[in-house]
């Protein structure tokens, strides 16, 4: 059985007035590097202090990390998801506190935290956010902050990584449809927490700590941030069209109301396959199958939006 890669965050003190912008330069294509200043001068508003440091890779991004919450600064992802992945699991181990800038590509995370798509307009509103506990799952011991998944999903996002032309939704949904015409049934072996094996010939498992994927794809509609659980989407066998005909509903979240989908919940999830496959979270590859999926419950510090009454 998998053990914790980090036990149960200590707070550590943070100035939220000092910021440290975790960029990725190549996010969207250049996209967070070109909102850079932007997002600088909106935070040079009300912080005291904000320092922006570039990242060569998801590791790099970490150790950055690690060093900003040693300092007491919040640290802040402008990027996609994957950086923020990343970024979120060396907070988390730090105890530090997480903002999360919009400047990737599909900006799932964003989405759900009902941020806007402007990393600027998310700057000048940070002074205003509340902090929240929120969970944090790993694959294979890695972390991420949105929804795993493999099978038919990891070919799609092969495609999509590949993809230069389009953007955001565009790209998920044509890498999707070309996805299809190559896709043969996989036969998953899923175990949930100390439940015995279940067999599923089908298309794709997924654990879900948030809503969305694929670039506004409403994939675990009743997934929560802080419940302690994995939402595990299990997509059953169906001929392709039937397949083509539900997939419209994903970004509604209704293909979780028809027969070929079941949402269970656990805690941990093991999942093996008759063949090979990755396992995709926030757009990057983090495990080979098999592999093991565990939720660690309220071990992030984040910066969210003030609740609604």
């Amino acid at each position: 059985m998998t053990q914790p890669s980090f036990p149960a965050p200590t707070a550590a003190a943070v100035d939220r007035r000092l910021v440290t912008v975790i960029v990725n330069p190549s996010a969207g294509r250049g996209r967070a590097l070109r909102l850079l200043d932007g997002v600088r001068t909106e935070l040079d508003r009300w912080a005291a202090d904000v320092r922006v440091a570039p990242t060569r890779d998801l590791a790099h991004a970490g150790r950055l990390a690690a060093e900003a919450t040693a300092q007491g600064r919040v640290v802040a992802a402008l990027g996609g998801d994957g950086l923020a992945g990343a970024v979120a699991g060396a907070v988390a181990r730090a105890g530090g506190l997480l903002a999360v800038l919009p400047g990737g590509r599909g900006n799932d995370f964003a989405r759900g935290l009902g941020l806007s798509a402007d990393p600027r307009r998310v700057a000048a509103e940070l002074a205003g956010f509340q902090e929240r506990r929120v969970d944090l799952p790993e694959v294979g011991g890695r972390p991420y902050l949105g929804i795993a998944s493999v099978g038919f999903d990891s070919d799609v996002q092969i495609i999509a990584n590949r993809m230069r032309l389009l953007r955001g939704r565009h790209v998920y949904t044509y890498a999707a449809l070309r996805a299809v015409a190559a896709w043969r049934p996989a036969r998953f072996t899923v175990a949930i927490d100390d439940g015995p094996p279940e067999v599923l010939h089908g298309w794709t498992v997924a654990a879900a700590n948030a809503a969305y994927y694929g670039g506004g794809m409403r994939f675990a509609p009743d997934a929560d941030l802080a419940d302690g659980l994995l939402d595990i989407v299990l997509i059953s066998r169906t001929s392709r069209l039937t397949f083509l005909a539900l997939f419209p509903r994903v970004f509604t979240g209704r293909h979780v109301h028809t027969r070929h989908v079941r949402v269970l919940r656990g805690k941990r999830l093991h999942i093996g396959a008759d063949r090979p496959f990755a396992v995709y979270a926030d757009g990057d590859p983090l495990a080979d199958l098999p592999a093991e999926i565990v939720v660690r419950p309220d071990a992030l510090r984040l910066l969210v939006p003030p609740r609604r009454s």
